[in-house]
């Protein structure tokens, strides 16, 4: 199943909730991924640009298409960052093939 790293950055009023009364998050976020078809394989509080940071696994694009959506739309993130991962042995056969497409840079 395709994985995806999730990076959130919270609204200021979010982390004022947030702080005033903490909760694990995940909780939430992990009822959305499974309704999707999913699952969560690691989350982590961060600091500096965003607050949290997830990894997840979904069946499709369209699926963790969705699911960023749905927690942007929910406006308690002023920015949300999808980022699907592939496998270092994916990612070997990616630049293989890059190798072989004949491309060549403007002026070459």
């Amino acid at each position: 199943m395709p994985s995806y790293l999730v990076q959130v950055a919270y609204t200021p009023e979010a982390l004022s909730s947030l702080i005033a009364k903490p909760q694990d998050r995940i909780q939430v976020v992990g009822k959305v991924v499974k309704k999707l078809g999913g699952k969560v394989s690691g989350a982590w509080m961060a600091f500096g640009e965003y607050d949290t940071i997830t990894v997840i696994e979904l069946p499709d694009n369209v699926s963790a298409a969705a699911f960023a959506l749905a927690i942007g739309a929910g406006g308690s993130c002023k920015a949300v960052k999808t980022t699907p991962l592939i496998s270092v042995e994916e990612g070997i056969a990616a630049l293989k093939k890059a190798g072989e497409t004949g491309y060549k840079p403007v002026g070459a």
